[in-house]
């Protein structure tokens, strides 16, 4: 057989396996078509003939194209949000570890909340997590791929597991009052539903300097375009993201079913020690 028609053979043989490693990566199957298809152009212009474990090979030319992808995703991503004002401190909290039998639980059973989670990742993080946790890629060969040591690939994974790990909890701690309050409050914002907004509201409600729930609605309504909702230290909240990481965190005080204060913080140090964990959109 010429060469050319074996490695064709092989690639169609591991297929199906690098499409699913391109779409944990990138999250929807044209873009997983594609990483593929640019994957095949590659390996016809490589030499291959010192290639011992072809599998492992084929799948680390996909993760290349993939990063590749994910970094140009994320370098075209646009802010959406509006600026919003700064507020103070919290403490991380410990989490516990997620032990080898759960990341396949993690990987093929969270669905869409997996996949949401995944986007706010670093395409560093992601490749390291996606590779490692879901494909069980050694560290080692995803250093090469990312030119880091072993031991930052690991931290970069770890990191991963952390929001995977929230994300599997996120479907029961989730589901509550709470978080449809901050839903319908985040629909009406996108919407400028002023008057849905007071419903939502306390008369006295406070966010910020302001006072009172027409004042609060106005300066919400028409302002929360890239918002969503989030697990922020495990309270349901909502998050604006940018570039991978969170750019403003707001979260709510609820009591009696109205909302009572919203606190607003921006600022980066203080988001980048907070635990959060986007939330698909809960089904109606």
């Amino acid at each position: 057989m010429h060469e050319q028609d074996w490695l064709s053979a092989r690639f169609a043989e591991h297929r199906s396996h690098l499409h699913a490693v391109a779409y944990r990566m990138l999250g929807t199957t044209a873009e997983a078509e594609d990483a593929v298809q640019e994957a095949w152009l590659r390996v016809g212009r490589a030499d291959t003939s010192a290639v011992e474990n072809l599998a492992g090979w084929l799948t680390t030319v996909v993760a290349r194209v993939c990063l590749n992808l994910l970094e140009a995703r994320r370098a075209r991503r646009e802010d959406t949000a509006g600026a919003l004002p700064p507020e103070p401190d919290r403490p991380r909290p410990a989490l516990r570890p997620v032990v080898p039998e759960d990341e396949a639980l993690l990987a093929d059973s969270v669905g869409v909340a997996l996949l949401v989670v995944l986007d706010t990742l670093t395409p560093a993080e992601r490749l390291a997590f996606v590779l490692h946790d879901v494909f069980a890629v050694s560290f080692a060969e995803i250093a090469a791929i990312l030119d880091r040591t072993p031991a930052a690939t690991r931290q970069l994974a770890s990191r991963a597991r952390r929001r995977v790990q929230g994300a599997a909890a996120a479907s029961e701690a989730g589901r509550s009052p709470k978080r449809e309050i901050v839903e319908a409050f985040l629909a009406a914002s996108r919407a400028g539903d002023f008057g849905a907004l007071l419903d939502l509201l306390d008369p006295d409600a406070v966010a910020l300097e302001i006072r009172g729930a027409h004042e609060v609605a106005a300066f919400f309504a028409g302002r929360a375009q890239g918002a969503r909702v989030a697990l922020v230290q495990g309270v349901p909240a909502a998050v604006w993201w940018h570039r991978g990481g969170p750019k403003a965190v707001i979260e709510f005080t609820v009591r009696a079913g109205k909302i009572t204060a919203l606190a607003i913080d921006t600022d980066r140090r203080r988001l980048a020690g907070l635990d959060i964990v986007v939330l698909p959109v809960a089904a109606r």
